[in-house]
């Protein structure tokens, strides 16, 4: 992994006031300001994001047979025909002719995501649209050479060890995912391995990045939920109670959790690349850099962690 202080710097390089309220530290996040990467041919108009209606899919970076995107909380990436991200993306791609020529879509292939995303998560998803583009991709998920990162809420306090940089969650989990009783699952269960880092503590939350060095169903959630801290707005692993609280208090309503990042060689390159999304959704950010104030004027959000 990247060494602490670059991943900090990298993940909250847009924090730029710091805080302190009721000895608690955290930073003030605001939006990056660097445009999208964005991989185009000269002369091309640059497309910055899908949009659907009132949905605005960002564009994070772009080739031949390929686009990587930042897919919204609560979109479903395929078996939805219409409504799922896949859908959108291709009904656009064909009615965008600045796109169709930066991305060479094959139309007997279509569009495809290369790896999972949850329907409650959002981030990075990488899509092909060409077939061998698709191979030369799922080659790399299936080798483990392409590494995802995620950035997390998370309740309670997690704390390092000593003086570790990053620790792993090593709970063996069950290929079919179990509910916030029994999160390992009740068939055999598979070797699974989480690594994590702290990046700050607010009053009742901590803020993590997460790499998957295994790929379970739901595994981040459901090792987050063993840790004894659940991630944040975890509606089939966490507590209901919370989940009500933060809904009707903050007017929190997703999953906190967010694929930041994504490193792997691309079809014209020989050296991996890092693709990442601009910014911790708005949401979570405001929620994490607002706790301490919350907490002093109402400290339930403390005492409904884990309760169901």
């Amino acid at each position: 992994m990247l060494s602490f202080k670059r991943t900090y710097n990298n993940i909250l390089k847009g924090f730029s006031l710091k805080i302190a309220i009721n000895h608690e530290s955290v930073r003030a996040l605001s939006a990056f300001s660097t445009p999208p990467t964005e991989m185009t041919m000269k002369n091309e108009a640059i497309v910055t994001a899908i949009a659907h209606k009132s949905i605005r899919i960002p564009v994070l970076a772009l080739g031949k047979g390929w686009l990587a995107v930042d897919k919204p909380p609560g979109m479903t990436v395929h078996n939805e025909a219409g409504r799922d991200l896949c859908s959108i993306a291709s009904a656009f791609i064909h009615e965008e002719s600045a796109l169709q020529g930066q991305i060479a879509m094959d139309p007997g292939f279509g569009l495809h995501p290369v790896h999972r995303l949850d329907r409650e998560t959002s981030g990075i998803l990488l899509l092909a649209a060409k077939r061998e583009v698709f191979r030369f991709f799922s080659k790399q998920f299936e080798c483990r050479r392409a590494r995802k990162h995620y950035l997390a809420l998370l309740h309670g306090r997690l704390e390092m060890e000593g003086n570790e940089e990053s620790g792993t969650w090593g709970w063996p989990l069950a290929k079919t995912a179990g509910g916030r009783h029994d999160p390992q699952g009740a068939e055999p269960r598979q070797a699974s391995r989480t690594r994590y880092r702290v990046l700050g503590h607010s009053a009742h939350y901590t803020l993590v990045e997460i790499e998957l060095l295994s790929g379970r169903t739901h595994q981040i959630r459901r090792h987050a939920k063993l840790s004894g801290h659940p991630v944040v707005g975890d509606s089939r692993y966490g507590s209901k109670r919370a989940i009500s609280y933060l809904r009707q208090t903050h007017g929190f309503d997703r999953l906190a959790l967010h694929a930041h990042r994504l490193t792997l060689r691309l079809p014209d390159r020989q050296k991996p690349k890092v693709l990442e999304t601009h910014a911790l959704p708005a949401p979570i950010r405001d929620l994490f850099v607002n706790d301490s104030r919350y907490a002093s004027q109402n400290d339930t959000a403390g005492s409904l962690c884990c309760s169901t």
